[in-house]
């Protein structure tokens, strides 16, 4: 899948909804069999319970943001009300290709980063990742404030255009190498996302952690566009059997997920009523199971658009089954005291409660035929037709 530079596919080793593994913000382990800390069912019932509502904000604003994004796209228009101006903030369409290609190149990329921690030192991995996931982490969160920030300025500020252009050769072979178009209330977006990034270097604080892995899971349901049902099925299917393979067939999954420190997941402490905002022992959510079944959730309610009933029915339906199925995971996980592969919850209930509200409807046919397509996606299939022929 071609990469969106501003939306970081969340990392596929994070996706885990673990408690009783957790880890505190440094990366080192804060709650296993030995540690004397036992979570109060107050403590453990607000964790999971803002678990639940963080997880649920980006893939419902995210949804809605989708079907603007995705009407200004058909519309051929490159700017609207979220902040869109430039290629690097366009929706990308995943293909089937991509989806059926994603959980061999998650299972590589989650297999490197286990050796490379393995191998090298935890601290200095770590250090180069926080520099990367701050620059896209400010990006991101840049883009998520947006539309809040177009709404508090006054009509009466003066919001001045910007480009910044830089290009490579001269006359006809010029070519451009980086085109950002902004204003003066994106340099405002930039400068408050700039202050919650140092927070993060500087700190690692839950709070700061959360903000960017809530606009990494938001940009990622808005941006990343399945083209069909279909093509949502083959991704939820793959990644439904890698997230069980790594997470019960081997401890890599885990590992990566108590090494890595960066924005990819989100945490909630235990053990907040008894320390306040200094508190260390950590419930958490990877964002790979906030955007995954996020995405097929839009492309649910952008079908819904399509229907022209004025009806969510399939939206509404596969929202409650995230619900459900993110319930089921973390009971299962609380009964068994065991790291749980969310998707292996959440994609039945993802994919059956839809489907069986298709098959009552009568539209079951309708829903599969549903298409999207983009320009990109159209000629990334032209391109490989083309090299089958040559070939």
């Amino acid at each position: 899948m071609s990469e969106t530079e501003p939306v970081p596919v969340p990392a596929p080793e994070a996706s885990v909804l673990d408690a009783l593994n957790a880890t505190d913000s440094n990366g080192t382990e804060a709650l296993n069999a030995t540690v004397k800390f036992v979570a109060t069912p107050e403590g453990t019932a607000l964790a999971y319970g803002s678990l639940v509502l963080m997880a649920l904000l980006p893939i419902f604003f995210g949804a809605l943001r989708s079907v603007t994004c995705s009407k200004s796209k058909e519309l051929g228009e490159n700017d609207y009300d979220s902040g869109f101006r430039n290629s690097a903030d366009a929706p990308e369409t995943i293909t089937s290709r991509d989806a059926a290609r994603f959980p061999i190149i998650a299972s590589c990329t989650l297999f490197g980063l286990y050796l490379f921690f393995k191998v090298f030192s935890q601290e200095y991995i770590n250090l180069l990742l926080s520099v990367y996931f701050f620059v896209l982490g400010v990006l991101a969160l840049s883009h998520t404030m947006s539309p809040l920030m177009s709404r508090i300025f006054p009509v009466s500020f003066p919001n001045k255009q910007y480009q910044l252009l830089f290009t490579q050769g001269s006359g006809e072979s010029k070519e451009e190498i980086i085109n950002y178009e902004f204003d003066t209330k994106t340099l405002v977006c930039l400068l408050i996302s700039s202050v919650v990034g140092v927070w993060y270097l500087l700190k690692k604080h839950w709070i700061a952690n959360n903000l960017f892995g809530l606009a990494f899971a938001l940009n990622g349901v808005e941006l990343l566009h399945l083209n069909n049902v279909s093509t949502g099925c083959i991704l939820l299917g793959g990644l439904f059997v890698y997230d069980v393979f790594w997470v019960f067939g081997t401890n890599v999954m885990v590992t990566v997920a108590k090494s890595f420190e960066a924005p990819i997941k989100l945490v909630f402490p235990q053990d907040l009523l008894e320390k306040g905002l200094a508190a260390s022992n950590f419930a958490m959510l990877g964002l790979g199971d906030i955007v995954i079944p996020g995405i097929f959730i839009a492309l649910l309610l952008r079908f819904d658009v399509s229907l022209k009933k004025n009806s969510r029915m399939y939206f509404y339906s596969s929202f409650l089954a995230y619900i459900f199925g993110l319930g089921l995971t973390i009971f299962v996980m609380h009964t068994f005291k065991h790291a749980q592969p969310a998707l292996l919850y959440l994609v039945p209930a993802c994919i059956g409660f839809p489907v069986v509200v298709a098959l009552v409807k009568g539209e079951l046919t309708e829903m599969f035929r549903y298409e999207e397509s983009s320009e990109e996606a159209e000629s990334k299939e032209d391109s490989s037709d083309s090299e089958k022929k040559d070939q």
